[in-house]
């Protein structure tokens, strides 16, 4: 799949100066305010519905009622007090939850207003908090062919958004995207079974399969890819040269001739229709953004389809 921009519309995160730092911050506040808003709304029930905990705790002791398992029966106590007493047991509903981001080169263009970065980190901020009002931790791995940053899973406001913050300032070393470093991370480091946000344009040239099947089988995978029109069929501009914002490598293009933008618009619909069926065939959840759309409908149809697989 091409992934080429224009050089004159990709935009860049990096070398930040101090205003542009406190336009980010207001930035922040302001994904806040939005994401709890809907967090309060819908998404804090969507959320709790969709994703439960595995297993259960033990709570207390209460007397045998009839129609009580006898199995439940706790011997121990009952011998203690003379009459039969169970154990009560409560669903463990806490969820460990790590949103893992592709922080690329290709993640900072943006044709139509907000990057795709951009967009990333308000999806991102939506789930935190809702995750958090469900009293799940959540962590955070950004990624590029190497795992740039790791923060352990936490609860709280303050954590909550300096994820936010780093998703949105963080400068990473690597320009290219592989999905290989931060799946060894969830595959050996994260112990128990966790929910996998992993939001990518997945613009990249590797082989998917086994990284998603690996992180699938150990944890619960949520894919969401966030991708922009531009990527996906070339305007009428006439010659243009394209950069590639990992690689470097650049093409001229004439945009003004039709099979030029035909056979551009073929290949990317070919490469998304092989993405989807990989999905597909690894039974892996996906979620499609644009950053020329809204992206609460997306969500609200996963949330939906997902709720209605878990009843």
């Amino acid at each position: 799949m091409p992934r080429y921009s224009s050089k004159e519309k990709s935009s860049s995160l990096t070398g930040h100066s101090r205003s542009e730092i406190s336009d980010i911050l207001k930035k922040v506040r302001k994904i806040e305010l939005r994401t709890r808003g809907l967090v309060r709304e819908s998404f804090g029930g969507e959320y709790h519905s969709c994703f439960k905990g595995e297993g259960i705790d033990f709570d207390d002791f209460r007397e045998y009622q009839p129609g009580d398992e006898v199995r439940a029966i706790d011997w121990n106590v009952t011998a203690r007090f003379g009459h039969p007493y169970v154990k009560k047991f409560t669903e463990e509903r806490e969820l460990t939850v790590f949103v893992c981001v592709d922080i690329s080169a290709s993640g900072n263009y943006g044709s139509h207003g907000p990057s795709k970065r951009e967009l990333m980190a308000e999806v991102a901020a939506l789930l935190t908090f809702s995750a958090q009002q469900n009293k799940d931790k959540v962590g955070l791995i950004l990624f590029t062919d190497e795992v740039e940053l790791y923060l352990p899973p936490k609860k709280g406001t303050a954590h909550a958004l300096r994820l936010i913050r780093e998703i949105l300032l963080f400068e990473p070393k690597g320009l290219r995207t592989s999905f290989r470093a931060p799946v060894d991370l969830l595959k050996n480091a994260v112990r128990k079974r966790s929910l996998v946000f992993m939001l990518s344009d997945y613009l990249f040239e590797e082989e998917i399969s086994k990284e998603l099947r690996i992180v699938n089988r150990k944890h619960d995978l949520v894919a969401i890819q966030v991708s922009d029109p531009a990527e996906l069929s070339l305007p009428s501009v006439g010659h243009v040269r394209l950069e590639d914002p990992e690689t470097g490598q650049q093409v001229e293009v004439n945009t003004s001739n039709p099979r030029v933008r035909d056979a551009y618009t073929r290949a990317a619909q070919e490469w998304q229709d092989s993405i989807d069926c990989e999905f597909k065939r690894l039974s892996v959840d996906k979620i499609s953004l644009r950053t020329d759309e809204e992206y609460l409908p997306a969500l609200h149809r996963f949330f939906k389809r997902r709720e209605q697989i878990e009843i």
